[in-house]
């Protein structure tokens, strides 16, 4: 039987995953991108464009290139409001007629678009697996009626997959989470904050099965939102500047009719803008300072700001806040009070923004997990203090697809429950590019216990992957306990694109046993190490008390080995870059750049020995200095390959 894969068929992105030996990730395309945008153009000639290239398509062809079509599924033209169809490209329906979208003299239904979706993520799937993909697990909203549940499953055949189960979304984050080896009568809140919508839904845990207490939200209510603000912020900020009024089109920015119409320039202005707004956004969730630059807005003018983290909260403050009169009503039709739930779930990509976590936290009275991955697995004898647990131990992107591929597992028998014995007693892992440890199994897993991650490489023409197996609670590889090592052999290939997939298993009888598994032909080593458990508990106690004893130089460590390699990534993407494309830029720019990747080079060689790392601070800098310089460079190489891949579909000449 052909594999059965889990997809995430979302409002802004999509996704599609996978388990393999136990390990359960997301596919990515060829170009290594585990994000698709939901977003389809419909061009004049050749089949549909999905993904990153319809999304840069929507600002050039806005009225061709439809987005959050997950609104308009199965739903009537009487249900929908007047502010769901403001979008940039017609749509129809009215009473208990079908929505459809008119476009280049044919009809298409939600369906049908959505289909296009699914199909780019059976062919990515295809790709990576190599093998036939024909039947998947989708996710849904848990608030979507029949009419929705059916017109996804609708979807999913027309790109030729059969549906073997919907399964809501609330209920895939939580198999993500490993909710599912809570006690029973757990109830877990799940907080889902995406880029178009928002609900929060209650869930108690029965004999293994999720029951939906409760589910509230608003289909209206997202990051989009946040981004919008912001957009109509900077456009104010970019007109006191002395550059264009896009204010005039601020219907245009929330996907409306403007005041005045837009010509096409205003709207490729406004859609720069937009995007500089999302990844100021993003940013702002690491960094409390962030550049936004927009070199070229018109021939005249570019323009750049200093944005804040406080100013961004300040701005988007409201929209969050009324995300809390939706948890509200859940819980009240739940019956259900804050202090009763055992866990809060964040799932979205906008639950990452700090000030969201603050909200819930402060909301929920919520407590922080005691370990970084997730204290799930609670014995009958654990009293926790008052409080549910605040549960950001997955990717919130990720969360629903790895769900729904963890159920395609069930239902293709492959994963059964596990008896559960004793706790391994500090976290395993394996070295990685940089010299850092990735855990695998962290500390006090329950075993027998299985988990795995897909790695790829970091050097062209790499022929084998040195698999060095650690045990430990330290940043760096060398600060660890080494348990042993082995080499995978596979094809050589171009850096990124061997998948390597790492699985750790240890037994009833606490022995890890490792295996790589190169993905793409099946070749694995299986290897056996020594007791992952049996350890000393003296050992054990000098292994923590040095890793807080260390732990602020570990993290400066950390700091600069991922700035040390995301510089040469960018080095060599950037001397590409400029080998490739280097005629058609200005004489003063080039030196421009040039002199970015110089402060690069020299804030890496202040790194001084093996036992002191660089300034990290510094590097990072001269990192965000050489992303700023390189900016119109960037540009230029994605229209550079926009155009060729218009050109291979012969849209253009």
């Amino acid at each position: 039987m052909s594999k059965i894969v889990g997809i995430d068929l979302g409002t802004t992105n999509s996704l599609v995953a996978t388990v393999d030996s136990g390990i359960p990730y997301v596919i990515a395309d060829a170009s290594g991108r585990r994000l698709t945008p939901s977003v389809v153009h419909l061009g004049a000639a050749g089949q549909p464009v999905v993904g990153f290239e319809a999304n840069r398509a929507r600002a050039l062809h806005p009225r061709e290139t439809v987005y959050s079509v997950k609104r308009f599924m199965g739903r009537r033209g009487a249900d929908i409001p007047r502010e769901d169809m403001l979008v940039t490209y017609p749509v129809q329906g009215t009473g208990a007629g079908p929505v459809t979208i008119p476009v280049r003299g044919r009809e298409w239904t939600p369906e049908e678009v959505s289909a296009e979706i699914l199909r780019k993520l059976k062919t990515d799937a295809e790709t990576a697996l190599g093998v036939e993909v024909t039947r998947a697990v989708i996710t849904v909203p848990a608030y979507f009626n029949d009419a929705q549940r059916h017109a996804t499953i609708r979807a999913g055949e027309l790109a030729g997959l059969k549906v073997e189960r919907i399964i809501n979304e609330p209920t895939a984050a939580a198999l993500a989470y490993g909710l599912n080896k809570l006690q029973d009568q757990s109830k877990i809140a799940v907080f889902d904050l995406g880029g178009g919508t928002f609900d929060l839904t209650l869930l108690e845990l029965n004999q293994g099965v999720f029951q939906v207490l409760s589910t509230h939200g608003n289909t209206r209510l997202g990051g989009d939102d946040l981004d919008t603000r912001l957009t109509e912020f900077l456009a104010v900020k970019i007109h006191e500047a002395g550059g264009p009024d896009l204010r005039r089109f601020g219907a245009a920015f929330r996907g409306g009719e403007a005041e005045a119409a837009p010509t096409p320039e205003d709207l490729q202005r406004i859609a720069r803008v937009r995007e500089a707004a999302e990844k100021s956004k993003i940013s702002l969730s690491l960094e409390t300072l962030t550049d936004v630059t927009l070199p070229f807005l018109t021939p005249q003018f570019s323009f750049r700001y200093q944005l804040s983290r406080s100013e961004l909260e300040a701005l988007t403050r409201d929209i969050l806040l009324r995300t809390r009169t939706h948890c509200l009503q859940a819980l009240a039709d739940a019956k259900v009070d804050a202090s009763q739930l055992d866990q809060v779930v964040l799932v979205g990509g906008q639950t990452r923004m700090p000030l969201v976590r603050a909200l819930v936290t402060e909301w929920f009275g919520c407590r922080e997990f005691e370990e970084s991955r997730g204290d799930v697995r609670l014995g009958e004898d654990y009293h926790r203090p008052s409080g549910p647990l605040l549960n950001t131990g997955v990717n919130p992107d990720e969360a629903v697809a790895l769900g729904a591929a963890i159920q395609a597992e069930i239902l293709s028998g492959g994963m059964t429950n596990l008896l559960l014995l004793d706790v391994t007693p500090l976290s395993l892992g394996i070295e990685t590019f940089g010299g850092l440890m990735n855990v695998i199994i962290p500390r006090n897993s329950t075993i027998p216990v299985k988990a795995g991650e897909v790695f790829t490489t970091a050097v062209d023409r790499q022929r084998s992957m040195l698999i060095h197996v650690l045990q430990g609670e330290r940043e760096r590889a060398r600060d660890n306990w080494s348990l042993g090592r082995f080499d995978l052999d596979f094809e050589e290939a171009p850096k990124g694109v061997p998948r390597v997939g790492v699985q750790f298993e240890i037994d009833a009888n606490g022995i890890l046993h490792v295996l790589a598994r190169d993905l793409k032909t099946g070749h694995q080593r299986i290897v056996d190490m020594k007791s992952a458990v049996d350890v000393s508990d003296a050992d054990v106690q000098k292994m923590i008390e040095e890793s807080v004893e260390h732990a602020f130089d570990d993290l400066k460590a950390r700091q600069w080995i991922e700035a040390k390699v995301r510089a040469g990534e960018t080095l060599a993407a950037t001397r590409k870059g400029l080998a490739e494309h280097g005629a058609e830029l200005d004489e003063a720019y080039r030196r421009r750049v040039e002199t970015a990747m110089q402060a690069v080079e020299a804030a890496l060689e202040t790194e001084e020995s093996r036992t002191r790392v660089g300034d990290a601070a510094r590097l990072k800098g001269a990192n965000q200095g050489l992303d700023e310089a390189t900016l119109q460079l960037a540009e230029l190489m994605m229209d550079r390959a926009m155009e060729e891949m218009l050109r291979k579909q012969g849209m253009i000449q």
